[in-house]
């Protein structure tokens, strides 16, 4: 295992619902990656099948063993790949999804736990929600995948990086919303402060990759960029426009980070768990309109703390 990673970010802009078209880009990226002394390849969420699917998402979806994903499984012999698509699960639920390939093999699935479903979003009508936050092991050390709105939710990416993640890649479709007083997208500014803040407290590298051209009328700002554990800026790709930024990381710079700013050595995990189960039993008991599952899981974990 190397802690030095060359890793290239795909900004492109899928096609709208078309499978064999994005597949093709994606398996040419690859091959052009791999050529390129490319490590790691990283598109943006839904790249397979682009953002703005609505009652589309059946026609698009993919189980894990569908041509389309054997044939990227093949294209990770040359790079690890990481891309987003729409996942089927056997019982015909659909989720906004990202896959981690390396070695022809799946290493890892991660399922956009928070759906937004306000403004010009509405991901929540037709994705099921995943359940779930892992680390995982790739050749280059533990790693975490989010998608978008994931990062938004505090808890995600501090429980990716209590799970030992040195890397944390985000698989994004972010629109340009609203501009600032210097002419710049205000949803990009946002979200470049957002991401410099997770890389220097959670003391780990942050690889955004997001998309860009229109869909349905949106439009989609790119600027996707890689922070180091020490908050500065190690890569960064063009506004607007395809782009494919590639820079070499080094991973050590986490360990060096970790030993001169403990962060998360000093977490006080007992503390945290114990005040979230209080919250929890609080609002249990103030909110009346508490769903049964939540009510569920609540006395559940009531239960495992006797």
């Amino acid at each position: 295992m190397s802690d030095r990673v060359v890793v290239r970010i795909a900004q492109l802009a899928p096609a709208l619902g078309d499978v064999p078209t994005n597949l093709e880009r994606m398996l040419s990226a690859a091959r052009d990656a791999a050529a390129n002394g490319v490590d790691l390849l990283v598109f943006p969420e839904l790249a397979l099948t682009g953002y703005a699917l609505r009652d589309h998402v059946p026609e698009v979806a993919i189980p894990l063993d569908s041509p389309e994903m054997n044939a990227l499984r093949e294209a990770s012999r040359g790079v690890s790949i990481a891309f987003g698509f729409v996942e089927e699960t056997p019982d015909h639920r659909f989720f906004n999804s990202a896959a981690y390939l390396e070695h022809g093999e799946i290493v890892h699935v991660h399922r956009k736990v928070h759906l937004p479903t306000y403004g010009l979003f509405e991901e929540g009508r037709y994705f099921a929600s995943g359940e779930s936050v892992r680390a995982f092991e790739t050749r280059f050390g533990r790693f975490a995948m989010l998608v978008c709105e994931d990062v938004w939710h505090l808890p995600i990416p501090y429980l990716a990086a209590l799970d030992g993640a040195i890397a944390l890649l985000v698989l994004s479709a972010g629109p340009t919303r609203g501009l600032d007083h210097e002419g710049h997208a205000k949803s990009s500014s946002a979200w470049e402060r957002l991401l410099l803040t997770y890389a220097s407290s959670l003391t780990m590298y942050v690889v955004y990759a997001n998309r860009v051209g229109f869909d349905d009328g949106v439009e989609f700002w790119g600027g996707s960029e890689i922070v180091d554990p020490a908050g500065t800026v190690a890569l960064k790709g063009r506004y607007h426009d395809p782009d494919q930024p590639t820079a070499p990381i080094d991973l050590d710079l986490v360990r060096r980070e970790r030993i001169q700013t403990p962060l998360l050595r000093d977490e006080r995990l007992p503390l945290v768990i114990a005040e979230l189960a209080r919250i929890q039993e609080k609002r249990r008991e103030t909110l009346p309109g508490l769903s049964a599952e939540d009510r569920q899981r609540t006395e559940s974990s009531a239960e495992e703390r006797e």
